[in-house]
């Protein structure tokens, strides 16, 4: 839980939650006698409220003026939520867009509107950028190259691990340190710790900038790879889809016998945070191994299972084509000798299909 102190009627942090403060500041009131570990009575300063009433003005607040400048480019629903994070943990942010009235609710809260590309860039060392795809990037941030070395950009412009490498090898070439991120959150969640912002590029730029980028999110550096994060997006973009899609079939079967989704939901959140998180646990350490001792449960006992699965869908009238694929997976594991091994030996065939 972390919290706050600047000017009277404030935003005060609690956690991902945000409370006005009207409590009393904090003032010098007095010196007090206390004894230390030696039996010493040594002098010590005691806070209280100003004479005022209002707040005093706590060492996090008098420093938020030497908080770092960020220019934000791209006033999406994203680059907005980017931008309105960062202005409400103190950073002095500059903002553009290509069309300019997206930049007014911002300017409203007191962000700097650049008028330019040359001059969003020039406002800042830290300049991130969140566009519609990397063309887009190219076309602004080209013109202004010059502009841009010796600053650090970062682009969470969604895109492929390779557009990542070609773009930190762009960055590279002119002298414009690189970081590549990934935001895996949508927009109402950015600026809690609790939401992952993945990192790679520059290690180096990635340190300096890591208190700038932390008013976003948890920021997770995953390595020098200009490529990591953009890789690490789409796996786990994977696995909420595939999530997702068992969740909202297994709701399409209860549902059929009358139960309803929010009844369905806690029993399936137990389940993915208790016995499937063990799974994963104990899996991860298999496959990193080689070897998958079938001690849980056996491929050739899935395959079973999941034709009761597939039974009850179909007299339910459910649509079966996501079990009948988990299934033709299992059982080309099967085919490829591993069915008295764990579920986790389904990455042998995923890894040669």
């Amino acid at each position: 839980m972390r919290r706050a102190y600047g000017r009277p009627g404030a935003w005060q942090e609690f956690g991902d939650r945000r409370h006005r403060c009207h409590c009393p500041a904090l003032r010098p009131a007095a010196r007090v006698l206390v004894p230390d570990h030696h039996g010493r009575h040594r002098s010590r300063r005691t806070y209280g409220t100003t004479a005022s009433g209002g707040r005093a003005r706590s060492k996090h607040a008098m420093n938020a003026e030497r908080r770092t400048p960020v220019t934000v480019i791209g006033l999406g629903n994203m680059g907005a939520a980017l931008a309105t994070a960062l202005l409400e943990r103190g950073h002095e942010t500059t903002v553009w867009n290509r069309t300019p009235a997206k930049a007014a609710a911002l300017a409203a809260r007191g962000a700097r509107v650049a008028a330019t590309p040359a001059e969003a860039v020039a406002s800042s060392d830290l300049v991130i950028a969140c566009v519609l795809d990397h063309d887009a990037l190219h076309t602004v941030v080209d013109p202004v190259v010059a502009a841009l070395a010796g600053r650090t950009l970062v682009n969470l412009t969604t895109g492929s691990p390779e557009q990542a490498e070609e773009f930190a090898a762009w960055a590279a070439s002119h002298g414009v340190d690189y970081l590549d991120g990934a935001v895996m959150t949508t927009p109402p969640g950015v600026g809690s710790p609790e939401m992952m912002f993945l990192y790679s590029g520059l290690r180096s730029a990635f340190d300096t900038h890591r208190p700038a980028l932390e008013a976003l999110g948890d920021p997770l550096f995953l390595g020098e790879g200009a490529g990591l994060a953009s890789l690490y997006d789409v796996a786990l973009l994977g696995l909420m889809w595939a999530a997702f899609g068992g969740w909202l079939h297994g709701t399409a079967l209860v549902g059929a016998d009358g139960a309803k989704a929010t009844e369905f939901a806690p029993l399936a959140l137990r389940w993915l945070g208790g016995a499937v998180n063990a799974f994963i646990t104990r899996y991860a350490a298999q496959v990193d191994e080689g070897r998958y001792p079938g001690d849980d449960a056996t491929v050739d006992v899935q395959i079973a299972a999941i034709d009761h699965l597939i039974h009850a869908a179909a007299d339910r009238g459910v649509d079966n084509a996501l079990p009948r694929l988990l299934k033709a997976t299992m059982e080309r594991t099967h085919a490829a000798g591993h069915g008295g091994d764990s579920f986790a030996s389904v990455i042998e065939v995923l890894r040669k299909p």
